[in-house]
């Protein structure tokens, strides 16, 4: 199980975007990076294209930030802290913030 998901709020903790919180679009798994909203954008040439009718040109666009260099922003603290693993009674598993010992997952 990944300690950060899709949708969860997360801090960069090294690199050109140090300091700075977004919100997860995507996680490539195999590639243990993320997606994250207006943060780490990178300039891709497009060739104009085909039945869409896309012009081309020089397009921004956000590129996958390693998870390792990523914090889950805890939504009752509000502080990046590391997460860890509870299992229920009930027996589902769910993350928590080692910091104020809260429920990440509702």
């Amino acid at each position: 199980m990944a300690h950060i998901k899709k949708n969860d709020t997360v801090k960069v903790i090294s690199g050109k975007e140090r300091g700075r919180k977004g919100k997860v679009l995507r996680i490539l798994s195999e590639k243990d990076a993320a997606f994250v909203e207006r943060l780490n954008f990178v300039k891709r040439h497009m060739r104009a294209g085909g039945q869409a009718g896309q012009q081309g040109g020089i397009v921004e666009k956000e590129a996958p930030i390693s998870l390792s260099k990523l914090m889950v922003v805890c939504p009752s603290c509000s502080k990046p802290s590391r997460t860890g693993l509870k299992t229920l009674e009930s027996g589902a598993k769910v993350r928590f913030c080692k910091r104020c010992k809260e429920h990440l997952d509702s």
